[in-house]
């Protein structure tokens, strides 16, 4: 998809929320489990999965009903966003205040970092009036709404009936809501948690301070952009963190926790059964075009951890992207294989 395409609220959140759980599907097949879950507006359809509270498939459907109620409210109401850099989150109110027209803060997303959202003509206002009060830079978001802000109340509402129908579960870890920065684990409370959402501000700020004085240090962000790596770095001094956007970044992650701590205690097994993308069964396929020579030390049925060398094609190792135990190789010593054709199948754990 083109630019013009993903700045369609619609498109953009479904691309986003299956983005991110291919790559949660991925970092759970490493047995690391999260102490606690956060997701940033759309993120917390993604940490609700994570946690148990949402099947993927009613998670994919409200991100869908989330995605075109919002649309809707947006056409009904157009509206923009503008982030504010340089400025504390009081000014910020202060310069909507002062606007005095249909504008308000949408995002708390770190110190110095603030987003605003509201008409055409109250952005442009509070632009001016953050300026006057010293912001360093104010810039225009592409979107097409004024998401979290009453311009999305008529989503609200569509929204509450749709999550409720859901019949979201209790979380397996607590879960960071947007709307209040408070730790929930009852599935009950999030029709109201995420319908509210869209019409209120996310403090992600507060989130990250709120997971930070439950004791966490360790960041591990999930899916595309790294942003909120970012954010968590200028909101907590001694944040540990790593952004986790593809399967290439697996191996990062696993060196990141093998350093987290001294003490660390090898990666467990998730004691949850969790809600995966894809059947347990996986292929390791060619890296490049050539002939394949087999890791001959390697049997059926022996285990497999991320980034184990099953053989070389040429002079490139082929690698595994996930772990599990060997089911068979596909390809046999000295067969001349394709990019991308299957080398091995493998068995999660």
């Amino acid at each position: 998809a083109d630019a013009e395409e993903l700045k369609d609220t619609r498109n953009a959140q479904l691309t986003t929320f299956v983005m991110s759980l291919m790559v949660l599907d991925a970092v759970e097949r490493l047995g690391i489990e999260p102490s606690f879950c956060a997701g940033h507006s759309l993120g917390e359809y993604t940490a609700l999965v994570a946690t148990g509270a949402l099947r993927f498939d009613d998670g994919l459907r409200l991100v869908a009903e989330r995605s075109t109620a919002m649309h809707e409210a947006g056409i009904a109401q157009p509206g923009t966003m503008a982030a504010v850099l340089g400025l504390d989150d009081e000014q910020v109110e202060v310069a909507c205040r002062l606007a005095d027209a249909d504008v308000w803060v949408a995002n708390f997303n770190a110190p110095g970092q603030v987003v605003i959202a509201g008409s055409l003509e109250g952005v442009a206002k509070a632009t001016e009036q953050a300026k006057a009060l010293g912001a360093k830079r104010v810039m225009s978001l592409p979107v097409s709404g004024a998401f979290h802000t009453p311009y999305m109340s008529s989503a609200r509402n569509r929204l509450r009936d749709a999550i409720a129908s859901a019949q979201p579960r209790d979380t397996e870890v607590p879960v960071i809501s947007n709307v209040d920065a408070l730790a929930h684990d009852h599935g009950s409370e999030w029709a109201s948690l995420l319908s509210a959402q869209l019409s209120s501000p996310v403090r992600w700020k507060h989130c990250l301070l709120a997971l930070s004085e439950l004791g966490v240090r360790g960041f591990i962000e999930l899916g595309p952009g790294g942003v909120l790596t970012g954010m968590a770095k200028r909101t907590i001094a001694d944040a540990k963190t790593i952004s986790v956007a593809t399967p290439d970044d697996l191996d990062a992650l696993i060196e990141w926790m093998k350093s987290f701590s001294a003490t660390a205690q090898p990666l467990a097994t998730p004691s949850h059964e969790g809600e995966h993308l894809f059947a347990i069964e996986r292929l390791v396929v060619s890296p490049a075009a050539g002939v394949f020579a087999k890791e001959m030390s390697i049997e059926n049925n022996s285990p497999i951890d991320v980034g184990h060398v099953l053989g070389h094609v040429g002079e490139t190792e082929v690698r595994s992207p996930f772990a599990g135990m060997l089911q068979n190789f596909i390809a046999v010593d000295g067969e001349r294989v394709t990019a991308h054709q299957p080398i091995a199948w493998l068995r999660s754990h």
